[in-house]
């Protein structure tokens, strides 16, 4: 892994996610009626000669699996280090909570890797700045993965996964209430590190997820919208505030 050292600095506006989107990307989009942004995407499909028959898939088979995800409130996911959808509304749109379904092929075993971003107005790390609401947010994560070929859910998020946040603020959380917090409120950024969702990145210093209730996320638009398998649960770094983007890794074995 490279060595990043993190960065204190007074908080800067926040430029639009860039987006990306490969093979198949299907879902549905929701954000509150003050929202301005607007929501598109695109996808591409990518054809495979994945066996259509429900015996198990063996370890180097190429298969196709479907990928389930909600995020508060963004997320992009690579399969082996190669981006296969995100969420198609961008970052920059407030509130905006989405349940999307992601199709993609790939064979065992398979190294998942997922950037998961909560909203934030300005490096600020808060959210509704200048208004009554002005507040600091709080994400949450939860996925699960099929394989199309058996039915199984081989993969959910839970305290496995490994991840490394790259935008904590305000690491000075008194500032909350500042009336200029783009200078008083102090953050901590990491550049994403090169090859960081391949499969032989090394992720061992990396910390394991924590795990969190309904409740403590505050799960809404979307989350409900699926039918997520009991062993998936929502995850996120130990701080659900302060931390805003986090890298996410996992290896999916053959079942």
């Amino acid at each position: 892994m490279d060595d990043h050292r993190p960065v204190t600095r007074p908080a800067t506006a926040t430029a639009g996610a860039a987006l990306f989107l490969a093979l198949t990307l299907t879902g549905t989009a929701c954000s509150s009626d003050d929202d301005t942004s607007t929501a598109g995407g695109s996808s591409t499909s990518s054809s495979s000669d994945t066996a259509s028959d429900t015996s198990e898939t063996a370890a180097g088979d190429a298969t196709t699996f479907t990928a389930e995800i909600w995020v508060d409130n963004w997320f992009a996911l690579s399969i082996d280090g190669e981006p296969v959808g995100e969420d198609p509304v961008p970052i920059t749109t407030e509130r905006s909570f989405n349940a999307e379904t992601i199709t993609f092929t790939a064979s065992y075993p398979f190294t998942v890797g997922l950037v998961a971003k909560d909203y934030k107005e300005t490096d600020s790390g808060l959210e509704y700045i200048g208004t009554d609401r002005q507040q600091m947010g709080d994400g949450g994560l939860i996925a699960q993965i099929t394989d199309t070929a058996t039915g199984e859910v081989v993969a959910t998020t839970d305290d496995g996964w490994r991840g490394l946040v790259i935008h904590r603020a305000p690491t000075n959380p008194e500032c909350e209430t500042s009336a200029d917090p783009d200078t008083e409120c102090e953050s901590e950024i990491l550049d994403e590190a090169a090859g960081w969702a391949d499969p032989d990145f090394d992720d061992s210093a990396w910390t394991t997820a924590s795990i969190f209730t309904t409740h403590e996320v505050g799960t809404k638009d979307g989350y409900d919208t699926i039918d997520w398998d009991p062993a998936a649960q929502l995850i996120w770094s130990s701080d659900l505030q302060t931390d805003n983007t986090i890298l996410w890794r996992t290896v999916v074995e053959a079942p």
